[in-house]
């Protein structure tokens, strides 16, 4: 069998491979065979020169079979390897991830003597391979691989028996099997790194342009090309190695803990520890004075602590940890659910309790505890996974622009064929310049100045989104930015803000109205609010959640550090915590065990809903109160309590969790509210209005979130509801229960037109389970209730139909929804910009001269690069102007590197004490493309008009390097043929008008404002490829009727093909009309309103084209001779001179009005993804029939 369905999360298929001996490779015996072959019978029966030419040929395709399987798995695997049918032969296997997890691999299969644990069992062969980090075991039994297991899901019984490892036996048995506690991924070098960016398709093509140009005698532009190209493509990979060195930063702290072994206490250091190692745990603090962290994901059997979990969720609230004491010995460990009984690896352990009563004691008062996962297994380890594997990189190279030169190419072939049919007719040409100048005809429609071009396009943005304090990791996803169709939002912390506010108690009696004056609530009620909460003293500050701080400060209770609650006003009584069952997202509550006086209590608070069956009598109103309250956005809590008959403090200690949450009193509802941010509703409609869909993805609760969905224009339309029925179906229903509509996953579509849907995180669990997935996720507006992982499908599901979207979330437990997003906005809760500072940003956005230097400087060096480009080609050789121009380019590129550092730098200094820290792990900064430091979701629309801008400009740059190469390559073709060169001065003023147009055209900054309008999302489309054909069907027939006017003038005289240049009229006219287009192919083709501003705001660009035109006006007119006779004209007969002008006017009217007809035809619009869903959704039921 050579294949293997692994179907997991990572990996989806494995095949086996088996690599041929280097002879037998088809890159080495075919090539063998042909050079012979050339050696034996093309030298001989060939003159030299010709053989040459045969020679380069079979290296540039050897080059290219070479090139082709480092850029493709699949082509490499048919040259390097032959198909594996046994795995005990096998030596490798080609991974293929799971969808959307980046490229394919190829990765060694390993074979060894498994270790046992006892001498008498039989050795057996362990047949294994490493994937991104994580280790894939084949099964004998299964007939497959399985990830490597780790001790995570065992029965709580079974973890209180483990003493750790007996023997040093079973210590290398688990060493063999699990590896060391590490985070160890090789550090590419700049070199390494360098070598992938130099064997880009798109390099490796303006490397071999730039050897033809040598060829041609053009040494100075193809020197000066090539160090341009390795200077750009350096900065790149410096940028990228900067990235991977913060993250080999993150490692497993050097500390010594006690392990549990061989029956006594040791000393070891945390990278040596292993799965099922019994450890003693506690706050330890390095040498520096900073906590040490966790070293590895572990269970606490005994104690208890309190742990920042801020590098994983992002969440500032320390956590409190607690042992498994009171948990049910047959009860299976989920560390989804049981997040309050682990400490996670990379955490830090602010203080810790030990328990003395257990049978098994630390050495040295620590928690005890065992190890679950250790290395890239913890949740550290993973976030690290997720940021270096899982999406793969955008690159400017895409296909797209591929497709592009490949659709200019094919007119390039057809010139070049005339040119090499015409030669081949003259056998006085020499063939060598004949198969040169062919080859230049089709390199010269491959702008080499594109991969820079766009990154220009992509560098501006880069500075204006960095001047607004937010920070790109993924350049290329910006034009992405433009495309985006549905914005997602998280709604706690990012909608809303973290502060809460207590409004009140309500429904003690069949009142529903809110008492907000703690005077008149029975004490009960009060003392409830003030004991049963996880607040905790650190380092003498109370820490804990925002909502039960609010809680204290609502009923004014002070808190002290011996676990008492006391009135700050009035004569209550004190109430001591005894005992703390903490909350659990599972069961949605929690409970104290106290004392008031000498009387034992329970006290509970949690989600009304579950609360309801705890109740010994349940109040009529119940449901209705706390519904009234959710509908309106509020959160509600359910409060009560219980008497516990007369014991001691240690048997209070003991009591079963269900014991004390059972059979309670209510004492009424405590209701929080959750302020919206200010702009949040302002935000969201600006991009609803520019036609963008809204989702929000919360863990809250659905009516919470419905209500706020709506104030935020999330929801506009009735909203329903799903929810689970008494008789195990399912309904919609709306938030005050007056619409109920059976559910069908089929009739989802047509309800999302008359309705807004909102499901639960239980329901989507349904969904997967009925595999309704993609027939209802995509129509939903509210995810309410969702856990981090459903996040994640929401996104791949959205993705799967077609959508571009968006993701805007705070806290690592939006990670994986980030990451999978194209555009991914992690907000890092700093203080919203003043509004100063960003009037600031606006005044300097209106000054037209804000960066004299910086932009113009970027475009003008490659548009400098380009106009000698065009001149290069076009027959002439460098000149001293062009000289200039490009050394100056230089320092203009270090300036704007320089720039863009120092504003890095500015945004990054914490000296004033608002901007955030600096972008590091915990951040969840680095797993997501984009990072604002701002409290507020503003971010979004400035991301979306740099992405919007981006990719207009990168559209209009593919329309006019288009249009200016399809000119060239009829210029090089045919008037070449017919002996017509341009002059060295005249190339040099045509380069230098482009390098300046290119250079404005970079300038245009996005309008304040979205319009509704959206840009064309792909360069295929009819819009494009009609403007194009359209344009260049006007610049052919302009220029050939021109030089056929031209000719008729013209005396009748020989020109030789390959003679120097001389004036002559078809020349003249040719070099004018040449220019006249490429000054209408820029005015025609700029996208201004309602992207970027218009040409009339634009003003250098404005001023660029009035110069050029008035420039060529003069010309054409001969006011001035002696500037005529510099640029080698010759005087043109008054005819053809007004003749030429009048034509050019007609030419640039009939390209606008054609470009303006096409643009009202073809408008930017919503992609039709509901298409693609049901395509989608088509394909899954024929697997499933199948």
């Amino acid at each position: 069998m050579s294949r293997f369905h692994v179907g997991g999360k990572v990996v989806e298929r494995v095949d086996l491979l088996r690599k041929k001996h280097w002879i037998w490779r088809l890159d080495v015996w075919p090539f063998t065979i042909l050079y012979a072959l050339w050696v034996t019978t093309v030298v001989p029966s060939i003159d030299i020169g010709d053989a040459g030419i045969v020679f380069g040929g079979l290296v540039a395709f050897h080059i290219l079979v070479w090139l082709f399987s480092a850029w493709s798995i699949d082509f490499k695997c048919f040259v390097q390897y032959s198909q594996g049918n046994d795995i005990h032969q096998a030596d490798a296997c080609k991974i293929t991830p799971a969808k959307f997890s980046g490229p394919k691999e190829v990765v060694p299969l390993y074979i060894r003597k498994q270790v046992r644990e006892s001498s008498s069992a039989e050795d057996e062969d362990e047949i294994f391979f490493d994937f991104r980090k994580q280790r894939f075991i084949y099964s004998n039994e299964k007939k497959t691989f399985f990830k490597l297991p780790y001790p995570t899901k065992e029965t709580f019984g079974y973890y209180l028996k483990c003493t750790g490892y007996g023997s040093e036996a079973k210590v290398l048995a688990a060493s063999e099997k699990w590896g060391r506690n590490v985070f160890e991924y090789p550090q590419p070098t700049f070199q390494k790194l360098m070598k992938e960016h130099c064997m880009e398709p798109f390099f490796v093509f303006q490397v071999f342009c730039v050897g033809l140009w040598c060829l041609d005698e053009y040494w100075y532009y193809s020197i000066f090309t090539l160090f341009m190209l390795f200077m750009f493509e350096s900065t790149m990979a410096k940028s990228r190695l900067k990235t991977l060195s913060e993250l080999r930063r993150v490692r497993v702290d050097s500390q010594t803990v006690m392990v549990h072994r061989c029956g006594k206490w040791v000393k070891l250091a945390g990278t040596e520890m292993l799965p099922g190692d019994i450890v003693s745990i506690g706050r330890s603090v390095g040498q520096n004075g900073e906590d040490k962290t966790v070293p590895a994901d572990m269970l606490i059997l005994a104690g208890s602590a309190i742990v920042n979990e801020a590098i994983l969720t992002g969440e500032s609230t320390p956590q409190w940890k607690v042992s498994t004491s009171g948990r049910g010995k047959d009860e299976n460990l989920s560390a989804r659910r049981d997040k309050t009984h682990v400490l996670f690896g990379g955490t830090k352990i602010l203080q810790h309790t030990p328990d003395k009563t257990f049978p098994l004691r630390t050495p040295d008062g620590g928690c005890l505890a065992v190890v679950l996962r250790t290395g890239f297994e913890t949740s550290q380890g993973k976030l690290m996974r997720t940021i270096l594997f899982s999406t793969e990189r955008v690159t400017a190279n895409s296909w797209e622009s591929g497709f592009f030169i490949l659709f200019l190419v094919v007119f390039a072939v057809i010139a070049a064929g005339y040119v090499l049919k015409k030669g081949l007719e003259d056998p006085t040409r020499s063939k060598y310049k004949l198969f040169l100048s062919c080859s230049l005809i089709i390199t010269s429609v491959i702008p080499p100045e594109l991969p820079m071009e766009l990154s220009i396009a992509v560098n501006t943005s880069l500075i204006a989104l960095a001047r607004r304090g937010i920070f790109c990791t993924e350049p290329f996803r910006i034009p992405f930015a433009g495309k985006v169709d549905i914005c997602c939002f998280d709604k706690t912390g990012t909608l809303t803000s973290d502060d809460m506010e207590f409004r009140g108690v309500v429904g003690l009696d069949d009142d529903t109205d809110l008492k907000s004056d703690m005077t008149k609530v029975p004490v009960r009620t009060v003392e409830i609010l003030a004991a049963c909460h996880a607040l905790v003293f650190v380092d003498n500050k109370l820490v804990g959640d925002p909502l039960e701080k609010a809680a204290l400060k609502g009923i004014d209770w002070s808190y002290k550090s011996d676990e008492k609650a006391v009135p700050k006003r009035g004569s209550g009584n004190a109430v001591q915590i005894v005992q703390r069952h903490h909350f659990a997202s599972y069961l949605k509550r929690m409970s104290v065990v106290v004392r008031v006086e000498e009387a034992f209590l329970a006290f509970v608070k949690g989600a009304p809903e579950t609360i309801q069956d705890r109740l010994t009598n349940l109040p009529a109103s119940y449901v209705d109160t706390y519904k009234k309250y959710t509908r309106q956005g509020s959160r509600v809590l359910a409060l009560a309590f219980k008497s516990l008959p007369d014991m001691t403090v240690s048997e209070a200690r003991n009591l079963e969790r269900d014991e004390v949450e059972n059979s309670l009193t209510f004492a009424g509802f405590a209701v929080f509210n959750c302020p919206i941010r200010a702009d949040s509703a302002t935000v969201l409609l600006e991009l609803k209005n520019a036609s963008h869909d809204l989702a929000m993805i919360t863990g809250d609760q659905a009516l919470t979130a419905c209500h706020v969905a709506s104030l935020v224009h999330i929801i506009s339309k009735p909203t329903l509801i799903l929810v689970k029925t008494r008789s195990e179906g399912y309904e919609w229903i709306s938030p005050d229960e007056t619409e109920v509509i059976p559910y069908s996953d089929k009739e989802v579509e047509a309800l999302s037109e008359t309705h807004d849907l909102c499901i639960g995180g239980d329901c989507i669990d349904m969904l997967q389970q009925s595999s309704a997935v993609l027939r209802v996720i995509p129509y939903v507006k509210v995810f309410a209730r969702v856990a981090p992982e459903q996040k994640e499908l929401i996104m791949t599901t959205f993705k799967t139909v077609g959508r571009i979207t968006l993701m805007c979330g705070d806290g690592t437990n939006d990670v994986g929804a980030l990451k999978q997003a194209h555009v991914g906005v992690a907000l890092l809760n700093a203080v919203p910009p003043s509004s100063e500072s960003s009037k600031k940003v606006k005044d300097e956005g209106k000054d037209g001269n804000e960066k004299p230097v910086v932009k113009p400087s970027k475009k003008a060096n490659t548009m400098t690069e380009m106009g000698s480009s065009s001149r290069g080609r076009a027959g002439t050789k460098s000149d001293p102007i062009s000289r200039s121009v490009g050394n100056r380019h230089l320092t203009s590129v270090e300036m704007q590197q320089q720039k863009l550092k120092k504003l890095m730098d500015e945004m990054n200094e914490e000296g004033d004490g608002r901007s955030a820290p600096v972008v590091k792990l915990g951040d969840a900064s680095m797993a997501s493309p984009f990072t604002a430091k701002h409290a507020s979701v503003a971010p979004t629309t400035d991301i979306i008009r740099q992405g919007r801008s981006t990719l207009v400009t990168t559209l209009q740059m593919f329309k006019i390097l288009g249009l200016n190469c399809l000119a060239t390559a009829y210029v090089l073709s045919v008037m070449y043929l017919d002996g017509v060169k341009l002059g060295d001065v005249q190339a040099t003023i045509s380069g230098i008008f482009t390098a300046s147009f290119f250079l404005f055209i970079s300038h245009a900054r996005p309008l304040p404002t979205l319009s509704a309008e959206r840009p064309h999302p792909n360069i295929f489309c009819f819009y494009v490829f009609l403007s194009l054909m359209g344009q260049f069907a006007m610049h052919l027939f302009f220029l050939i009727s021109s030089v056929k006017e031209a000719e008729k003038h013209m005396p009748e005289e020989c020109i030789e093909p390959d003679s120097d240049f001389h004036p002559n009229l078809v020349n003249t006219v040719s070099y004018m009309v040449s220019m006249m287009i490429q000054l209408a192919t820029f005015a025609v083709n700029y996208m201004g309103h309602p992207f970027n501003q218009s040409i009339s705001e634009n003003k250098p660009f404005m001023y660029a084209l009035l110069g050029a035109a008035g420039f060529f006006t003069v010309i054409t007119s001969d006011l001035f001779r002696d500037l005529n006779d510099w640029l080698k004209l010759v005087p043109l007969p008054p005819g053809l001179r007004n003749k030429l002008l009048l034509w050019a006017f007609l030419m640039y009217l009939s390209c606008y009005a054609w470009e303006r007809l096409l643009r009202w035809a073809f408008p930017g619009r919503i992609p039709a993804w509901k298409k693609r869903q049901r395509v989608a959704t088509a394909n899954l039921e024929k697997q499933k029939r199948m």
